[in-house]
């Protein structure tokens, strides 16, 4: 069976798939785990997200996809759309493999002056750059199986054509060589690249996105976390009062806080040719188990949104979904914060939460010298929600989501040792992978005596934002039932000043 027949099969499934989804929303919201406001993918396998560019008011999400089985296999690029970052349209499967091998992680820019010359009139190119990973290659023991290669779309990125000089960039005969992130770096009128190779970032211009000059590298040994190799790297410029400040992301794989998967990065100074960090201290962008591969959208402005991977490489394979298999996290802007004279990036949820609101219900002044059941207050409360609470002074505090089975997950703030946590040691599954029962933490790094926390709560996963962003957690579980019951309690026997409670409208 020749490529072009394989693809054709491909594709009629999953348009058999997509015009069968009202047939089929039953069926998913009877899947104990399914998100109800994350994006998922409609079946089989997901892990990085990749290519997310903003083009004509719509946001574009590809993403790493095994359009074959729940489980890693050989990559594609899966496809979805939306136009608020909420809810997503799925589309037909955006790029495939071909004789050069399968499709790895990359980032897709807009070529509006048409620098790469695959424009034609009016059309403007958009341009995927990412890795093409040789199967083949990796088996019989070559160095050689990783290299960069580009796509190009001329209709706002529904079909893609491969570029006949692919690969644009060919391996060094290294065998880790991979995820290039593209943006147009204005002053030098060229497009940079920011690509993991090995224990190091490596930095590449161009003035068309298919000649590539390497100009210098970050990282080795004494610059953060290496336990695994660099992957995913993401170049990012703030603005700090009229001073441009510029972030490194790069996820590694092991070596996070809490074991596995984690997006660290550094804050440092870029030339236009060098990254030189203030410091080579790894600081973390997310300190739960939950979130990986993190990158921002292109074309976005001044605006900077990241999304993350919903998972962890340590179970990733095995979490208890048999139809699909992980997400992605809610969509989040960062910012940059200076903390005396350190700089630190924030994450809130998008804004565009608000549009799925329903339910919202403002609680004052609440003393827990004893506990405080929510849900017996709000009659109404149930999951997926967003939970806003603060505290006048940083004293003990813990949120308890619990079920008639008795499972439970608890959020909380330990002020001994100023940090939160995330306790999913009760709740549900976690035969597929011991470990996974854990309590996770991060550490708090405001300095203010009022206490915030943010969470977005899904049937399956918590995001804690707590201090403005400062410190974040992600993490999924897995209850045999969903929790039903929503408690506050602390040890110090303190005030809660301010309490909100948002239902959020499922988006299946």
């Amino acid at each position: 069976m020749n490529s072009l027949v394989k693809k054709c099969i491909v594709q009629f499934a999953f348009l058999f798939l997509v015009f069968n989804v009202s047939a089929q929303l039953n069926t998913i919201n009877e899947q104990l785990y399914r998100p109800r406001i994350h994006f998922t993918p409609a079946a089989n396998w997901m892990n990085d997200p990749n290519g997310m560019v903003f083009y004509k008011g719509v946001y574009h999400l590809f993403y790493q996809h095994n359009p074959g089985a729940p489980v890693w296999g050989p990559m594609h690029w899966g496809h979805a759309t939306s136009k608020d970052l909420i809810h997503w349209k799925h589309l037909p499967i955006g790029i495939y493999p071909d004789s050069l091998g399968t499709i790895f992680s990359g980032s897709a820019v807009v070529d509006y002056n048409n620098t790469s010359g695959f424009g034609k009139g009016t059309q403007v190119p958009l341009v995927a750059i990412y890795t093409q990973h040789n199967m083949d290659g990796e088996k019989a023991g070559r160095d050689d199986y990783q290299n960069q290669s580009i796509s190009v779309s001329l209709d706002e990125a529904k079909t893609w054509k491969t570029f006949s000089g692919n690969p644009v960039i060919k391996t060094p005969h290294l065998k880790d060589f991979r995820d290039p992130k593209v943006f147009w770096y204005a002053a030098n009128k060229t497009w940079i690249m920011s690509l993991a190779v090995g224990p190091n970032i490596e930095f590449y211009s161009s003035p068309n996105l298919k000649i590539w000059k390497k100009e210098s590298e970050v990282g080795g040994a004494g610059m953060g976390v290496h336990d695994g190799n660099w992957e995913c790297p993401d170049l990012l410029s703030f603005d700090d009062h009229g001073k441009k400040v510029w972030v490194l992301i790069v996820n590694v794989n092991p070596g996070a806080p809490n074991k596995g998967s984690g997006t660290q990065y550094f804050v440092g100074d870029f030339d236009g040719h060098q990254f030189t960090p203030l410091s080579r201290e790894a600081k973390w962008l997310d300190y739960g188990p939950d979130n990986y591969a993190g990158v921002t959208w292109s074309n976005t402005g001044a605006r900077i949104i990241l999304g993350g991977w919903m998972s962890n490489w340590l179970y990733a394979n095995s979490v208890p979904t048999e139809k699909w298999r992980n997400g992605l996290t809610i969509p989040r802007d960062l910012s940059l914060v200076k903390i005396g004279k350190d700089y630190r990036v924030a994450s809130k949820p998008i804004k565009e939460l608000a549009s799925i609101a329903y339910n919202n219900v403002n609680l004052k002044n609440i003393k827990l010298d004893k506990t405080f059941v929510i849900s017996d207050t709000i009659k109404k409360a149930t999951i997926p929600c967003r939970i806003n609470l603060s505290l006048l002074k940083a004293q003990n505090i813990e949120l308890v989501l619990s079920n008639n089975k008795g499972e439970q997950l608890i959020i909380g703030y330990d002020a001994k040792a100023n940090q939160y946590f995330i306790d999913r040691t009760k709740a549900g599954r976690s035969e597929f992978y011991p470990a996974f029962a854990a309590v996770h933490t991060a550490p708090r790094f405001s300095t203010s005596a009022q206490l915030d926390m943010s969470l977005v709560i899904d049937v399956a996963s918590v995001e804690l934002f707590a201090d403005g962003g400062l410190s974040v957690m992600t993490e999924i579980f897995f209850p045999t039932e969903a929790f039903s019951k929503f408690e506050l309690r602390s040890a110090d026997k303190t005030t809660v000043h301010h309490f909100y409670y948002t239902g959020l409208k499922s988006i299946l």
